[in-house]
């Protein structure tokens, strides 16, 4: 039997036994280190994104939450229960692309103007906010060196620098979707707080208007619901105009 150390002209050599329990934990943690690093890296984290945006978006067209407008919300639920409930599950929704103004209008139909208002609003800010901050860890790092067009950089800049302003004007703006402000911003060194306030603040009156249509749709001839279409249509109609003549002007060149 060989000893744990031999000592040949007062030289100490390890044992093969020794040597190979040594070594098999160093491999061991040489695999694990390199597998999480494979697990933790930037374009690991974006397929994670992409993946769970997927499943919302694959959930929700096998769920159906828009049969709401059709059933009715779930009876034993009313008052502020109905409208925090309604907010949580606004604001998955738009992580799941459900289109805002359909959630706007079902908001007040189900809710009315006064509370339909402050459950849609309070989805937008919660929807952004998770929008945001899985786009801020799990893609943001994997993104920003692509950022290397003219518009690109453009618009990061922008962003980066001038946050509030900048996501306060796309809130207000019809045209801009809303899922693409959100991960343009989580990309964009823009902060957290900036960015939930703007959005609050910018999605008022587009929200409010849907919101009062949806409660007044059973009276399409009432003020209050012709107002809100009014709040719809000039909005939308002034977006479209502005968005066809940026278009002339760059075909111009």
């Amino acid at each position: 039997m060989l000893d744990a150390t031999t000592r040949s002209g007062g030289t100490a050599t390890a044992s093969p036994r020794a040597t190979t329990a040594t070594s098999a934990p160093a491999a061991r943690t040489g695999i694990s280190a390199r597998a999480t690093r494979i697990l933790l890296s930037p374009w690991s984290r974006l397929s994670l994104l992409v993946l769970l945006l997927v499943s919302a978006a694959s959930a929700v067209l096998l769920f159906q939450p828009q049969k709401l407008l059709v059933h009715g919300w779930p009876p034993h639920l009313g008052g502020a229960a109905a409208a925090l409930a309604y907010a949580v599950a606004y604001g998955l929704c738009t992580v799941a692309f459900v289109p805002r103004p359909l959630l706007n209008l079902a908001a007040g139909a189900l809710l009315g103007s006064s509370l339909g208002l402050g459950a849609a609003l309070a989805g937008t800010v919660l929807g952004a906010g998770i929008a945001f901050c899985l786009g801020r860890v799990l893609g943001q790092e994997a993104l920003r060196p692509l950022l290397r067009g003219k518009w690109l950089k453009a618009a990061d800049g922008q962003l980066s620098r001038h946050g509030f302003r900048s996501m306060l004007a796309a809130r207000l703006f019809p045209g801009v979707p809303f899922a693409a402000a959100n991960y343009c911003a989580a990309v964009s060194r823009m902060s957290l707080p900036a960015f939930l306030l703007a959005t609050a603040l910018g999605s008022i009156p587009n929200t409010a208007a849907y919101v009062v249509a949806g409660a007044r749709a059973s009276t399409p001839t009432s003020p209050a619901f012709l107002i809100a279409l009014a709040c719809i249509a000039v909005p939308g109609l002034a977006g479209a105009v502005v968005a066809w003549r940026k278009r002339n002007r760059l075909r111009a060149r």
